[in-house]
């Protein structure tokens, strides 16, 4: 059972906003042991898709680095092709990320979010995504500083974490030891009012009851807020 923190508690959590220093907005986020670099890139253009509007677009791409892991996996680049997870995480990032920013207000631009997971422990994703809501964060203060904004088209923070059951226990926030053995796990991805944007909750042993899933919602809604917190402060860096 868990030894190094409370069942309700984070692992500790640092945002590091001056890692890069070309990007528009960047974020080293670290979930314990899990290790995510952010970087938000602005480009004043859209996607084939918007032209002739003048709406924005906010987009993400995600990878591992290939010593991300216990053992080297080969990059996805040298194969020609991303894995489903690789797309279905990507597709995560961007969708959260939309949901906290007016794309009207944005104008015809994009924000391009890249996250490279360099060291994996569990979480990588959730990482990811509060990680990125602070690069974003930065980027568009870029944006207003330099008068190209008018107003500000971020409406809301949203962060991500997971939970599970672990020998019949609620648990915030799964390091990779405890995220192989749950009997569910789930990744909540939310705003700090508690408005939900997406759950992905799988169930590896039995179905679990209602309650028990509630039971997870109530830990992941003290994690967001715990994140919230962190972000606003990485945020004033």
């Amino acid at each position: 059972m868990r030894e190094d923190r409370k069942a309700n508690e984070l692992r500790p959590v640092i945002i590091d906003t001056e890692f890069n220093r070309y990007a528009e907005g960047s974020a080293l986020i670290s979930f314990g042991h899990t290790r995510v670099l952010c970087t938000a890139s602005i480009e004043e253009k859209q996607p084939p898709f918007l032209r002739g509007t003048e709406r924005g677009w906010v987009t993400a791409e995600y990878g591992m680095l290939p010593r991300a892991t216990h053992t080297r996996g080969g990059r996805e680049a040298s194969r020609g092709k991303q894995t489903g997870r690789t797309v279905e995480i990507q597709r995560l990032i961007g969708r959260s990320l939309r949901a906290v920013v007016d794309l009207d207000v944005l104008g015809p631009r994009s924000i391009s979010l890249d996250c490279d997971v360099l060291q994996a422990d569990g979480g990588t994703r959730t990482a990811a995504i509060t990680g990125a809501w602070v690069a974003l964060r930065q980027a568009v203060n870029t944006l207003l500083e330099k008068g190209l904004l008018a107003q500000d088209p971020v409406i809301g923070q949203v962060a991500a974490v997971s939970c599970g059951f672990v020998e019949n226990q609620g648990l915030l926030d799964l390091q990779y030891s405890e995220d192989s053995q749950a009997q569910m796990d789930a990744n909540f991805v939310m705003t700090p009012n508690g408005g939900v944007i997406e759950v992905q909750a799988t169930a590896e042993d039995k179905p679990l009851a209602w309650e028990q899933f509630m039971e997870l919602k109530m830990l992941a809604d003290k994690g967001i807020s715990d994140l919230a917190r962190l972000q606003l402060e990485a945020a004033k860096r």
